[in-house]
């Protein structure tokens, strides 16, 4: 009984060493960072349920005074299934495309010896620090000869050979031991069985992290919809939602309710697989 009292005291004091003033001081600057980020979002959530007066009323309305869902009727008559179909499409397929090519490129410049390796490598740095504002018009032109302009694959396939996702997956690619891959070739295994069976594997957290990437990036690249889509009927659901715009003038509670629907998937995204993506960026800051 004495024991377990003085167990108590001891965890009770530890609790409390650990209130530090510099724990304190860390603690109140994480959660000025925490409203500092979570703001917009809440502002985005609260505007769409303000009609224009509400918007653009000076001093602001923290919350709305008179909610209507007078916006969320608006956008409604818009075609927010054809824009969500456009979307997930492009999205799902650019981010399966690139996880794919990204680990098998990953894996064969991190346990592949052959000439113009580290060149190669290279390259992919130097590429990554290249905009795409850069590159737009030799790749516009590319596009406009393939007869590809306003179509799926003027969206999907350019975003395919993406650098960073190449780099990521062979830093974590550089982690699997040489031993394991050598074992596996003894016993018979093919290239394609050891990639599938023992390299996918270990850099998983890795292929994890790259897709909430690759799906927040290809969800929300206006700048290339807007280039390469013409047609109402091809509009993703950020490009849909700025073209409002320019039909109801600049209605702010109408822009602010397209921009909380279409932030909804990506939240949804990360909060599944959040675990993953926390995962993936630690191995790799650590082992890469």
């Amino acid at each position: 009984m004495f024991n377990k009292k003085k167990k108590e005291k001891e965890e009770l004091y530890d609790w409390r060493s650990q209130w530090t003033p510099k724990h304190i001081v860390s603690l109140i600057i994480l959660c000025i960072f925490t409203v500092i980020f979570i703001f917009p979002f809440y502002w985005i959530i609260t505007g769409a349920f303000k009609d224009q007066a509400a918007a653009l009323s000076i001093p602001p309305q923290w919350w709305p005074a008179k909610p209507t869902m007078a916006n969320w009727i608006n956008l409604s008559k818009q075609p927010l299934v054809r824009w969500t179909f456009n979307s997930f499409f492009i999205a799902i397929s650019t981010t399966f495309l690139v996880c794919l090519t990204s680990a098998l490129a990953g894996y064969v410049l991190a346990k592949k010896r052959f000439p113009g390796r580290k060149l190669i490598f290279w390259l992919l740095i130097g590429a990554m620090a290249l905009p795409k504002q850069v590159i737009m018009v030799p790749l516009f032109t590319i596009l406009t000869k393939l007869h590809w302009i306003d179509t799926y694959k003027s969206l999907i396939l350019p975003a395919v050979g993406w650098p960073f996702g190449i780099f990521l997956m062979k830093q974590f690619s550089e982690t699997i031991p040489s031993e394991l891959i050598e074992a596996a070739k003894i016993d018979g295994c093919s290239e394609l069985r050891i990639f599938r069976n023992i390299v996918l594997p270990i850099v998983k957290p890795g292929v994890a992290a790259l897709a909430i990437f690759t799906f927040i990036s290809s969800w929300n690249d206006y700048f290339m919809q807007l280039i390469l889509i013409r047609s109402k009927t091809m509009q993703t659901l950020p490009l849909g939602i700025a073209t409002m715009q320019l039909e109801f003038t600049t209605d702010y509670g109408l822009m602010m309710t397209g921009a909380a629907l279409a932030s909804i998937p990506m939240i949804i995204i990360f909060l599944i697989f959040q675990k993953s993506f926390t995962q993936g960026i630690t191995i790799g800051a650590v082992k890469g």
